[in-house]
């Protein structure tokens, strides 16, 4: 069972890494982010592939969309300068209260 959720953590490590190069590959204009974006994509459908085999799949999907939405928006803040503001803060907070949310109902 740890290693479904060691391969859960690598799934979203990587999701995050390709949409971090989606931003960076400007629209396809930049090679090297470009080409990641799919080897990362691949290597994170592997590993939430892997993970589903012991983690029901609404967990595992909450658990994935939530932490990586929450990442992104963090490393929008830091890496892309992009604005924080109070909703956004909020906001952050609500998705990671969702989650949590959604996987208590066990």
């Amino acid at each position: 069972m740890l290693s479904s959720w060691l391969y859960l953590i690598a799934a979203i490590i990587f999701e995050v890494f390709g949409t971090t190069c989606m931003k960076l590959s400007q629209g396809f204009t930049q090679t090297v982010p470009a080409i990641l974006i799919f080897i990362f994509y691949g290597l994170s459908l592997t590993f939430s592939t892997l993970c589903l085999q012991k983690i029901a799949v609404s967990v595992a999907y909450s658990i994935w969309s939530g932490l990586g939405t929450t990442l992104l928006a963090i490393i929008g803040i830091i890496w892309f300068r992009e604005s924080i503001t109070p909703i956004k803060m909020i906001s952050i907070s609500l998705v990671i209260v969702g989650v949590i949310g959604l996987n208590s109902g066990k």
